[in-house]
C-alpha cells in the first residue's frame, strides 16, 4: 500500500494523501519560511522520499514502535516516547513506519531560513543540519511546536510576527545542536537606539489593522530578523508580536469609549480576526472581556 510524504508544504510532495485529514495546519495563514501540520494517523507506512524542506516531527500521543531512515541511517524505536523529536533534513532519501495509532506535530522549515541565519549569526560556510533518528524529547522545540499550534488554533491567519519569531528562535536552536557546528551562540547586547524604535513603533502603530512580518520591521532598521527581535526585547522587555498585540488592545479601547462603533468592528479595524478572537486577547491582557470594560467605564 502506498502512503504519502507527510510534507504539504511543496507542490513536488502533493503526489498522495494520507489515510486521515490533517486535523490542523497553516496552509491558510501564509506562514513563509515555515509550516505546521498537526494529524492523527493510523498505523502507516511512508516509503522512501526526498523532501524540498527541513522536517522535524514531534510526537504528541502515546508512546508508539515505529522505525525511521534518513539517508541509509535505520534506527528502530520499540517506544517512541511523548514528546519525541525526528529531525529530517531536506534532500536527503527518507522512509517512515508506525506499528500503531500516532498524532504528531510536523513543522516544515524552508532551507534558506537556516542559510541566512547561520550568515547572520556569523557561522562558518558548508553548515550542515544532521538527521535525528534516536528517541529523545527536546524541551525548546516541543514548547514551540505546541505554541506555534496553540497560536494557530487562537489566532488562525494573524499569526504572522509570531510565526516569523518562533521560525527565527527554532532556525538557531537547529544550527546550534543539530548541526555541524555546535557552540553557543552569542547574542546582541544593548538594545535599538531611540531613532531606531521610535521608526518601528510608528510603524507598527500605522499597520495596527495589518499582518507585519518580523523581516519587514527588520528592514526599517537594517536589522537582521534574529538580531531585531532580540534587540527590541532588550529594549521595551517585551516580544515585536507581544507589543503589537499589546497596541491592538490599547486601540480597541479608545474606540469602545468612543462608543461609536459595534464590537465585530472594532476587532476587524484593529487588526483581529473575529470578534471572539478580539474577546480572547482582551481578557488576556486587560483581564476582563470588553463588553465588562465597557460597563465599567
Amino acid at each position: 500500500m502506498k502512503f504519502p510524504a507527510i510534507e504539504f508544504v511543496d507542490n513536488r510532495d502533493r503526489d498522495h494523501s494520507l489515510p486521515s485529514p490533517i486535523i490542523l495546519s497553516s496552509a491558510s495563514a501564509n506562514w513563509k519560511e515555515l509550516q505546521l501540520s498537526y494529524s492523527r494517523q493510523p498505523a502507516l507506512y511512508i516509503p522512501a522520499h526526498t523532501s524540498s524542506h527541513h522536517t522535524l516531527c514531534i510526537n504528541t500521543g502515546e508512546p508508539i514502535r515505529a522505525e525511521r531512515t534518513v539517508d541509509g541511517q535505520v534506527q528502530t524505536i520499540d517506544a517512541l516516547p511523548t514528546g519525541d523529536i525526528g529531525l529530517y533534513p531536506a534532500n536527503l532519501r527518507q522512509s517512515f513506519q508506525s506499528y500503531q495509532e500516532a498524532e504528531a506535530i510536523h513543522l516544515f522549515l524552508v532551507p534558506n531560513l537556516l542559510h541566512r541565519t547561520a550568515t547572520e549569526l556569523g557561522l562558518k560556510d558548508g553548515i550542515v543540519l544532521e538527521p535525528k533518528l534516536s528517541s529523545g524529547v527536546d524541551p525548546l522545540i516541543q514548547q514551540i511546536a505546541i505554541a506555534l499550534k496553540t497560536s494557530l488554533e487562537i489566532d488562525g491567519t494573524t499569526t504572522h510576527l509570531y510565526a516569523d519569531a518562533m521560525a527565527n528562535a527554532l532556525s538557531v536552536h537547529l544550527l546550534t545542536r543539530y548541526s555541524t557546528h555546535k557552540s553557543t551562540v552569542k547574542c546582541p547586547q544593548g538594545g535599538l537606539s531611540q531613532q531606531q524604535l521610535k521608526q518601528v513603533l510608528d510603524h507598527i502603530q500605522d499597520a495596527l489593522d495589518q499582518e507585519v512580518s518580523l523581516a519587514e520591521l527588520a528592514n526599517l532598521v537594517q536589522l537582521s530578523p534574529y538580531h531585531f527581535s532580540r534587540l527590541f526585547k532588550q529594549s521595551l522587555g517585551i516580544s515585536p508580536h507581544q507589543y503589537h498585540i499589546r497596541c491592538r488592545i490599547d486601540r480597541a479601547k479608545q474606540l469602545l469609549l468612543n462608543r461609536g462603533m459595534p464590537l465585530s468592528e472594532i476587532a476587524i479595524s484593529v487588526g483581529f480576526s473575529s470578534q471572539g478572537h478580539l474577546n480572547y486577547h482582551f481578557k488576556r491582557c486587560v483581564g476582563v472581556t470588553p463588553m465588562i470594560f465597557l460597563r465599567e467605564k
